[in-house]
């Protein structure tokens, strides 16, 4: 069953917060849209707007989190990291405070928003600061498994959600293991690393790559900050050529994360498929997606390009 991220994180906040009376739960103006309204009707009184002021919101995060609490504070990513960024670096990162920036609508899949919407600069920015973890899940299942573990993680965190509706990769029973990679696929000739939205393309990419009779491995990256190092280099064990799928920019992100990785250990050719050093535009998200490349389509035709060229 599809079903956006962002509720599956207004889901378990509300269940965390009337299990937990440490966790105080922060908005700016959008509680609908990021669904903490599930936690405010579960707890009110530990709910708060700040109204459309992030960086006020941070700071408020950040006094709460020094006097004990587990704070959650929550915007569009566009918003969260980029207009919050350096009260986020200052007054919480520096200090190593618990707070968990959980921020949604990221990505070009914001659709028609636009630009001005589309983070896809929010992990470049998360992962380059000291003390932040950096967390991209894939669908409902996993994303309320790695807001379970994040409220639990004492320090800074940043989950990044979306807006649309993604479909099962897990289940209601998974048992997960945060912060390793999760290897989806077995496959001898490419190895696709794959975050957030793009891992269910990379399944579809799969399973026509199947019919050229190229058989790839699918490995989902949703702890992108502590990179599991281990995981990667096992992952790329008896493939000459890997693929980083993100939406998000080829700058910084899982590509760049993925690439610090393999330089270091292993001989791995490793491309990008991406957000190519450019702004998104308006549209639905299906047809934004389909204009930059973002499908398992396009997957399809970058993995048979490279391989023959060998």
């Amino acid at each position: 069953m599809a079903q956006e991220t962002r509720n599956a994180y207004g889901e378990e906040l509300a269940r965390l917060i009337q299990k937990d009376s440490n966790i105080v739960v922060l908005d700016a103006d959008l509680t609908k849209s990021t669904k903490t309204i599930e936690a405010k009707k579960a707890c009110e009184e530990r709910h708060f707007n700040a109204g459309i002021a992030e960086c006020n919101m941070m700071g408020m995060a950040a006094g709460l989190a020094a006097s004990g609490k587990t704070v959650f504070a929550s915007s569009f990513a566009i918003f969260a990291a980029g207009r919050a960024f350096e009260i986020i670096r200052n007054s919480i990162c520096y200090p190593k405070l618990n707070v968990k920036v959980c921020a949604t609508h990221a990505g070009l899949s914001v659709g028609e928003d636009g630009a001005s919407h589309q983070s896809v600069e929010d992990v470049a920015i998360m992962r380059s600061i000291p003390n932040m973890q950096v967390y991209v899940p894939c669908d409902q299942y996993e994303t309320k498994a790695i807001i379970r573990h994040v409220a639990k993680e004492k320090g800074p965190c940043y989950v990044r959600l979306g807006r649309g509706k993604a479909e099962d990769v897990y289940r209601e029973d998974t048992d997960f293991k945060i912060g390793r990679v999760n290897v989806l696929t077995e496959g001898k000739d490419v190895c696709l690393f794959a975050m957030g939205l793009m891992v269910q393309e990379a399944l579809q990419a799969k399973e026509l790559l199947k019919k050229e009779e190229i058989d790839a491995e699918v490995v989902n990256v949703s702890c992108i900050k502590p990179i599991d190092e281990q995981g990667i280099i096992d992952s790329v064990k008896g493939h000459k050529l890997a693929f980083a799928l993100e939406e998000h920019s080829v700058i910084g992100g899982l590509y760049s994360a993925v690439a610090e990785v393999l330089i270091k250990t292993t001989g791995t050719r490793l491309l990008p498929i991406g957000v190519n050093d450019t702004f998104g535009e308006s549209g639905k998200a299906k047809d934004v997606l389909e204009k930059y490349g973002l499908t398992a389509e396009h997957i399809v035709s970058a993995v048979k390009e490279e391989l023959l060229k060998k």
